[in-house]
């Protein structure tokens, strides 16, 4: 089934968010500063140990959201269940894993000076971003992938996707085998203990079932070029955790049907091959089981409302209707919460009136508080991913107002033995933000950290160099100007950092990007109505 997902959050913190296109920078000198030279509040990230430096320069007390880079959602995840339920994931979602969420901590620190408000920043325009300095590159480089994170005990890599067996999945191994052990006993009861061995196989050939449901999610997700991050087999299921959202409604359609499809067509090879088995025997009872099981799955993944599969396949016709994704999104999932409410509902009362196949006097005591409990967990979990749908399609709304352009703050290049006090002098001047330690060539070379800038008293800065202050630039920590939305958060993900290097498709230095200022644009934007 086809299910929104994300890594990751942003915390809103404290602070009402905004964006920096091109505040002044600290002043440099000891001297109280002019009402042109104000200084530059710095926030910034420990890298040793995660915290958050956020100083408070002047009078005025601010505080910043955390750190953590906002992470895009992964698009589409695309669980399939063993009871017919789904499993939501972030990634993002995951993304998620998808992501682990750092704990930011948040301190406020005096400087000496006044500091410039944040909540009216001047926006400049291209031209005032450049300097005179090259990068020594011809474009910003695509970033390195991440580690894949775990999900598991890794079993393989199917087209080259990582397929995990999250520990939950033995815990619901171990109860299947123990409910279906007590099925045969009825059934085959000159089976003995044996049984429950009989009942392992079936528990790990349905799971290999619904990996087959998964792979073929994956499958067409790497057919229509769309990025798949893992395969994880978890309790109710497995999900397949796609990157990026399909670009066309005809694709959404096609991506989300054929899971339940494959799950068909192994309903129909079992019932193939149960036709020449004699009933009453070991294979025979295996081979039904598993018919009967892949039906389950296709017939519950096909109901028309998110996370399941068929509220991905009414997303794309509504989608393909109205023209606008979010409209399908917005009518799937609230068809989903009808579906939950349904199954809370529904459920339960199909079981006690022997519609679904048992004794109607049968279903008392034990059973129907199990039954109650099943559909609890059923509605819960949809309940939740058609909610997770709708709030990664309202964060995919907002990511293209994210712009490196926009929210990059001018900088000024200084060479490596530069004071810090004529840095700031200069920076000043120049109404910058930032500061880029560049060779006698004018290639950068690193960053100067603002929460290092803070960290020096006045009376030393004439005697501080800035390359004592700078953060050395990775490829990862060069971004180009032109990325934007989900390519920016991936960017920024795929090498943390607290500050980078924004340059043009030229080469040319067009400033510095704060990790803290996307946050607050990014946080701002979701705070909007869609």
């Amino acid at each position: 089934m086809d299910e929104s997902g994300g890594s990751g959050q942003p915390r809103s913190g404290n602070d009402e968010p905004t964006q920096h296109a091109g505040p002044t920078a600290p002043a440099a000198d000891p001297a109280p500063p002019t009402p042109d030279e104000h200084p530059a509040k710095a926030t910034d990230t420990d890298p040793a140990t995660g915290e958050r430096d956020e100083p408070t320069t002047g009078p005025t007390e601010d505080t910043t959201p955390g750190d953590d880079t906002p992470t895009a959602p992964s698009s589409s995840s695309t669980p399939s269940t063993s009871s017919g339920s789904s499993s939501s994931t972030d990634a993002g979602a995951e993304r998620q894993a998808a992501a682990t969420e750092d704990n930011a901590v948040d301190d406020s620190t005096e400087s000496p000076h006044g500091v410039e408000d944040d909540s009216t920043p001047s926006t400049p325009t291209p031209h005032d971003h450049r300097t005179l300095a090259h990068s020594g590159t011809t474009k910003g480089r695509p970033p390195q992938r991440q580690r894949e994170p775990g999900g598991g005990l890794l079993m393989g890599r199917p087209f080259g996707v990582p397929v995990y067996v999250a520990p939950s999945w033995f815990l619901v191994a171990a109860l299947i085998t123990w409910v279906f052990g007590g099925q045969l006993d009825r059934v085959l009861p000159e089976l003995g203990a044996a049984r429950y061995l009989v009942s392992l196989f079936f528990a790990v050939a349905f799971y290999a079932s619904v990996l087959v449901h998964e792979l073929a999610h994956t499958v067409a997700a790497l057919r229509f070029k769309l990025p798949v991050r893992r395969i994880q087999l978890q309790f109710f299921g497995g999900v397949s955790e796609i990157e990026k959202e399909a670009e066309t409604p005809g694709r959404e359609f096609v991506l989300a049907f054929v899971g339940p499809l494959l799950s068909l067509v192994l309903a129909g090879v079992f019932y193939v091959a149960l036709q020449p088995v004699e009933p009453g025997t070991v294979p025979g009872v295996l081979l039904a089981g598993l018919m009967i099981s892949n039906l389950i799955v296709a017939a519950f993944n096909l109901l028309p409302g998110l996370p399941l599969d068929g509220g991905r396949m009414l997303r794309a016709v509504v989608w393909k209707i109205t023209g606008k994704p979010m409209s399908g999104t917005i009518a799937a999932a609230w068809v989903g919460r009808a579906l939950a409410v349904s199954v809370l509902i529904g459920l339960p009362l199909l079981t006690q009136s022997g519609a679904l196949g048992s004794n109607a006097e049968d279903n008392v005591g034990m059973d129907t508080v199990m039954d109650a409990l099943l559909a609890a967990i059923l509605a819960a979990i949809i309940w939740t991913g058609a909610g997770n749908s709708l709030r990664m399609a309202r964060l995919r709304e907002h990511l293209p107002e994210l712009r490196a352009r926009n929210l990059t703050r001018r900088a000024v290049p200084v060479e490596t033995d530069t004071p810090l006090s004529e840095a700031l002098r200069r920076a000043n001047e120049a109404g910058a933000r930032a500061l880029v330690v560049v060779d006698t060539d004018g290639e950068p070379l690193s960053l100067v950290r603002e929460a290092a800038i803070v960290g020096v008293p006045e009376h030393r800065r004439p005697w501080v160099a800035v390359s004592g202050l700078a953060q050395d630039l990775t490829d990862g920590m060069r971004v180009s100007a032109e990325l934007a939305g989900e390519d920016l958060l991936d960017a920024l993900r795929a090498t943390p950092a607290t500050e980078y290097l924004v340059v043009e498709d030229t080469g040319e230095i067009y400033g510095v990007l704060s990790a803290a200022d996307v946050e607050r644009a990014f946080v701002k934007a979701m705070a909007r109505p869609s």
